[in-house]
């Protein structure tokens, strides 16, 4: 089952952290979503990886 652990509101930061998380090893998806004035963009990662993600993900957004 794949979690969802951030939504970014590009595809460039989407994938800029996709590009980083796989670089740690891990599986990463992007999914795009779409409400009526923007789209948006799930990053999702399989359950068992999210508290790890987590820290990773954290240090990669605070630079």
């Amino acid at each position: 089952m794949w979690t969802v652990i951030y939504i970014a509101p590009t595809a460039k930061i989407a994938e800029r952290i996709k590009q980083r998380l796989t670089e740690e090893g891990f599986l990463v998806q992007i999914r795009g979503i779409s409400s009526l004035s923007k789209n948006q963009f799930e990053i999702v990662v399989p359950a068992g990886e999210v508290e790890e993600v987590q820290e990773v993900l954290n240090s990669i957004l605070h630079r």
